[in-house]
This record gives C-alpha cells, structure tokens and sequence, in this order.
C-alpha cells in the first residue's frame, strides 16, 4: 500500500532534497505540496505530513496534522526539548507519531553521540557550528540537540564548567554548554564540539559538503520509521541502529 504525503516546505532546500527521496521511494508518493500560502485544509487526506517549513510555521503544522490524526516527520529546525514538551501532550492523546529529526545526516547523528559518550569525562564543552548566511534561526536544532544530549549524559557531574557567560560574545548557553553559532557564505553545514580537561582536548567535527548525499539516506530510513511511530521520539540516533545509545 502507497502512503500519501503531505510535503510542507517543498521549495526549500531541504524539502527539494525529501521530494526528491519521496520520488524514488517504494511505498511512498507526494500527494500534496505545501507553500506559504497554503492553508491547513490540503493536509486532508495524506497518510504522513512531513513537515520542512521554517521555525515560525511549524508548530501550526504539527498541531494541524496531529488535529486530523496525520503522523508527523518534522525536519524543520528550532524545536529545541522545551518547544517538543509543549506538543507531545497532544501527540499522545491524538495517538499518533511524531518524529523530530535535527538532522538527517548519519554522519552529524554518530557525532552527537560520540559527544554524549565523550562528555562525562571532560569539565568543558564548547560548540562552534557555522551554516550559510541564509540560515534563520540560532543555534541550529543540531547543536540544540548536541548541547541537550550532553547535558543528560553529564546529569551525574552537573553542568559543564563554562566561565564568563555573562559576555554575549562567551556565546549562548544551551543546557549549561556554550554554543557558538556562525552564519556565511561559502559553508553549508559544520559542527564542533570541544571537550576540554586537564592537560587535553578532544574535538568532534562534522562537515556536511553535499547536503543531498549527506541527507538522503537519513531521510528513506525516518520517512517509514515516521509512517508507523505512536508517540515522539527525537533524533535519527533511535531510527539507526548504532550499538549505542546516548543517554536521553
């Protein structure tokens, strides 16, 4: 059986990548396309909305789905823990799925987690994440994720030690870490992440330098993970079988 997708965001970047996938992927097929001026009615009907809007849209999205009783795949950024804790409550009584993905790239999802198994046995982690000079929101939903992650797996040792984060150019604390977020031409997506201790460093580099073949894979794993989930789950990490897990 076919699944009729309702594809918010198709014009952008990543929602041209997802179509893209959608077009070559058995058991999936586009049965709507969502602009700016499209209204929530068009939702009607599809089996999965998978949602690649903008910040400022997609929270109307995921309730407008969830209302009609859709399961969701979110791709969009800036849904940080706090903004998924204020939809999951009618996620579950709809009884539907929602899957948020910060990002599609299996290379940026094993950084992460190596940055969670690394992060208990260093006092200091820093981010520093630079995107191309169009990107709208600050921090990127992947360091958003990375800082969140960190901080669950550092729950026995406490917060990072972060020094001077008063001054605005210390960078913006995301879950005690600072996170410096970089926005120019020339990049497409990079993230650091610095674990620092005494006497040593370790740095963790992701590098994204063709978002098509970097993002496809991740996306024909999550579009049926997406399709059958009941309830939310975050992060590609628990679509992808890793042998690990990070711990949150």
């Amino acid at each position: 059986m076919t699944t009729r997708v309702a594809l918010v965001g198709a014009s952008g970047k990543l929602g041209t990548i997802i179509r893209s996938v959608i077009d070559e992927l058995d058991g999936f097929e586009i049965g709507a396309v969502l602009g700016s001026r499209s209204g929530m009615d068009e939702l009607d009907g599809a089996g999965l909305v998978v949602d690649a809007s903008t910040p400022g849209s997609s929270v109307e999205v995921v309730r407008a789905a969830t209302e009609r009783g859709i399961n969701l795949l979110v791709g969009t950024s800036g849904w940080s823990a706090e903004r998924i804790a204020q939809v999951r409550p009618l996620i579950d009584a709809a009884g539907t799925g929602a899957l948020f993905v910060p990002n599609f790239s299996l290379g940026s999802v094993i950084g992460t987690v190596l940055a969670t198994i690394a992060a208990p046995f260093f006092r200091s982690v820093e981010i520093v994440e630079a995107h191309q000079h169009t990107k709208i929101d600050s921090p990127s939903g992947t360091a958003v994720r990375t800082a969140e992650l960190i901080a669950a797996a550092r729950a026995a040792q406490g917060p990072v030690d972060a020094p001077h984060v008063d001054q605005r150019a210390r960078g913006q604390q995301v879950a005690s870490v600072p996170v410096h977020s970089l926005r120019r031409p020339g990049v497409i997506a990079k993230q650091e992440v610095i674990l620092s201790g005494a006497g040593e460093s370790l740095s963790i580099v992701h590098d994204t330098v063709q978002p098509e073949a970097a993002y496809a894979p991740g996306i024909r794993l999550a579009l049926p993970y997406a399709r059958d989930l009941r309830g939310v789950v975050v992060g590609l990490e628990n679509v992808i079988d890793l042998g690990i897990r990070p711990r949150a």
